[in-house]
């Protein structure tokens, strides 16, 4: 395992975060024998930098990454969570629920700790409760060690947060088809420059960079001179930048976990060559040209009133186009048709724009469902 220094405190941190907003799943909600032995072995391979958020797996991962820090790991780790504003309930104020948080999470301080997803709304919210003040108060008597940010807004208002308060890290989504998304690499660039750490989320754009690779991506990947997995050249290309302090990634299967530990031994900055850039590039262009959605998965627009599975729908929709094959489309009808489960498929939508207000990568939900109903229903699903 590689590490980079945090710039102002000094931590020492894993150049691989554990991302805990996607851990594995039985039946539906967590399984938290897996998730836990996969966060210890995470741990156990050197990566010391564990990331979660009050409202991930409708509050459990919290609880179940305490459990998983039980037994000694809680002081092998920096331990995060976020000030997730918009649930903080007026009898408990931001000092009950950092309580409880720490309660759920069985410790008694927080090593980093972000105020949660700022948006323009987000940050006129924040300032309004005092949660700045809070955050600085908190971090003065111990309760947290680094007070932070994770951020899906625009570029100004990225640089507007950083200039109004004395930040310790920031926390973007980043990877080579969003250089010049939200934060973008001028933030990245930035905040260096401030002397603040970077976190990074999404370096993989919830998985799908890994997971579905077009025939002429593939193609690209072929041309390089050393070989890599898809994930090994999304990876890489983020901890090429020396800016980045930590990359966080969601591993629920053992596979990736084992594949991230291995490539996390090899992601120095400034490490890939000319070439390999040059295809990275190329890359990202075919990705941009083929897909449908730029949607990473997070799931903050679920459940919907609806039934949809918004994620699911955009996952096949994406997958369709980028595969160019009839299998997600038939893989479509049978996961989000009703034959196997729940109804979930995109006609349900109702357009009631409850997701418009949570989507972080500020997508037109309904507009871009019509788009899947268009393409991948047809007269099976009126016949249901």
């Amino acid at each position: 395992m590689l590490y980079r220094k945090m710039p102002r405190s000094g931590d020492r941190l894993s150049i691989l975060g554990f991302g805990c907003m996607r851990l594995s799943l039985k039946n539906g909600e967590i399984d938290e024998e897996r998730a836990i032995r996969q966060i210890r072995s995470a741990i156990d391979g050197g990566v010391n930098y564990i990331d979660t958020a009050a409202p991930y797996h409708n509050g459990q991962s919290e609880i179940v990454v305490g459990k998983a820090l039980s037994e000694g790991y809680r002081d092998r780790v920096k331990l995060a969570t976020k000030l997730s504003w918009w649930m903080v309930e007026e009898d408990e104020g931001l000092s009950g629920f950092l309580e409880h948080q720490m309660e759920k999470l069985r410790t008694d301080h927080l090593d980093y700790y972000l105020l949660h997803a700022m948006t323009g709304e987000g940050w006129e919210q924040v300032k309004k409760i005092g949660a700045l003040e809070f955050l600085e108060e908190a971090r003065k008597d111990g309760s947290i060690g680094n007070a932070g940010f994770s951020f899906h807004g625009t570029p100004g208002l990225f640089r507007e947060i950083l200039d109004s308060f004395d930040w310790d890290f920031c926390q973007i989504q980043y990877n080579y088809l969003d250089e010049n998304f939200q934060a973008g690499t001028e933030g990245l660039k930035y905040a260096y420059a401030r002397g603040l750490g970077v976190i990074v989320m999404e370096p993989l754009r919830g998985g799908s960079l890994a997971r579905t690779v077009p025939p002429s991506v593939e193609a690209l990947w072929n041309k390089a001179e050393i070989k890599r997995t898809p994930a090994e050249w999304g990876l890489r290309w983020v901890w090429d930048h020396p800016e980045v302090t930590v990359v966080l990634s969601g591993m629920n299967e053992e596979t990736h976990l084992e594949e991230n530990l291995r490539i996390a031994n090899e992601g120095y900055p400034k490490s890939l060559s000319q070439m390999e850039l040059e295809l990275i590039n190329q890359a990202a262009e075919e990705y941009r040209r083929l897909t449908k959605v730029h949607c990473t998965g997070c799931r903050y627009c679920m459940p919907c009133p609806a039934g949809v599975d918004i994620p699911m729908c955009f996952e096949f929709y994406n997958r369709y186009h980028l595969l160019g094959q009839e299998d997600p489309k038939r893989q479509y009808y049978y996961w989000l048709g009703g034959v196997i489960g729940e109804k979930a498929h995109a006609s349900l939508c109702v357009n009631c724009g409850r997701c418009l207000e949570l989507c972080p990568q500020n997508l037109e939900i309904p507009q871009l469902l019509k788009g899947v109903v268009k393409d991948l229903e047809g007269p099976e699903f009126e016949k249901k």
